[in-house]
């Protein structure tokens, strides 16, 4: 079977969507299957790229400046060359350009479509549009949900609350749960000390975690209120903030007014290689309390590492933890949290 995937994101922009397609990608392909990938161009990052991965020129997004727009037009003008590829079904990924695209292609080749809904956009869109009412963006998302998983042949999703969600807006399309999987060994590979040498860490300092991309919809700024409890018990407690995204400048600014600069790490983000296992390996607990995951991968890469996790159990990664079975499921509270942080932490 030949699967042509399309996406508004992939390498070497780092997020769970990006990780999600390639897993995917390498599982189909491991089974005999031809997988073309069609996906932005990033101007001036390096992509490591096959010969069925198509990069289209796009364009700076409004209000993001990490993600870019492809060129409708020139997903169009590659009709003809992927009609050559025999192709059996299109996989969208992302509701943007790659929907619509994917969409337009699907019926003009006459194969089936289907797209996996990666982004719980009924809790995203106001951080990103904040001058408009709250109410009235969630509403406009769920329209816009319902609409375009209705335009497909059939639905992917990654977590049973996911799909109970869609069913509430309204999708009707046939839809199938397929959680994204990791490969546990290659998170069990990671050394700590390496890590908390590169960084002038103590061997002995207590170590919080939170990995992942930094946007606002990850909630990380509750994360920091947290850390400003525990230090009252462990003053000399670290959290690293491992990754990038729009919400760094705000969260070093709340640092900051929280008088705890010296207690948080920002580092950017890591090498999937070998740097994002030995952070893994260095942290004491791994924290996470976003309220948007479809999944939340980053909590199965965690205990692979061996590392605890304390995170709150919504959405998605409700479907993930098990209270006691590698995590603590905390009250989105600063009490709660940090008080379940703390034992991990010490």
């Amino acid at each position: 079977m030949h699967v042509l995937m399309v996406s508004d994101v992939y390498f070497p922009r780092v997020n769970g969507v990006s990780t999600s397609i390639r897993t995917f990608r390498e599982e189909l392909q491991k089974q005999g299957h031809r997988v073309t990938l069609i996906v932005p161009n990033y101007p001036g990052q390096a992509c490591e790229d096959d010969n069925d991965v198509i990069r289209i020129d796009s364009t700076k997004v409004l209000f993001d400046p990490e993600d870019r727009m492809m060129s409708r037009r020139k997903i169009k003008l590659l009709l003809y060359k992927l009609a050559l590829r025999n192709i059996d079904i299109v996989h969208i990924h992302t509701p943007f350009v790659a929907h619509y695209s994917g969409v337009w292609l699907a019926r003009q080749l006459e194969i089936p479509c289907v797209e996996s809904y990666h982004t719980f956009f009924e809790e995203y869109l106001y951080h990103y549009i904040p001058f408009l009412p709250r109410n009235w963006l969630k509403s406009i998302a769920r329209k816009f949900s319902r609409s375009q998983c209705n335009a497909v042949d059939s639905i992917v999703v990654p977590s049973a609350p996911m799909l109970e969600v869609l069913k509430g807006y309204g999708v009707t399309a046939p839809a199938s749960i397929i959680p994204t999987g990791i490969h546990p060994d290659d998170f069990s590979i990671g050394n700590g000390k390496a890590f908390r040498d590169k960084h002038w860490i103590d061997e002995n300092r207590p170590v919080m975690l939170y990995l992942g991309r930094v946007a606002h919809e990850k909630n990380i700024d509750f994360l920091l209120h947290v850390v400003a409890e525990v230090r009252k018990r462990i003053d000399n407690v670290l959290m690293i903030v491992a990754g990038e995204g729009p919400a760094v400048s705000a969260l070093k600014k709340l640092a900051s007014e929280l008088d705890i600069n010296e207690n948080i790490m920002f580092i950017g983000y890591l090498s999937r290689e070998q740097e994002l296992p030995d952070c893994y390996a260095a942290a004491n607990v791994y924290t996470f309390a976003s309220r948007t995951e479809t999944q939340g991968l980053v909590l199965l890469e965690a205990m692979a590492a061996g590392t605890p996790v304390v995170s709150t159990a919504v959405m998605g990664t409700a479907d993930v933890l098990e209270d006691k079975e590698g995590a603590l499921i905390a009250e989105e509270t600063v009490s709660n949290f940090s008080k379940k942080s703390h034992p991990c932490a010490d």
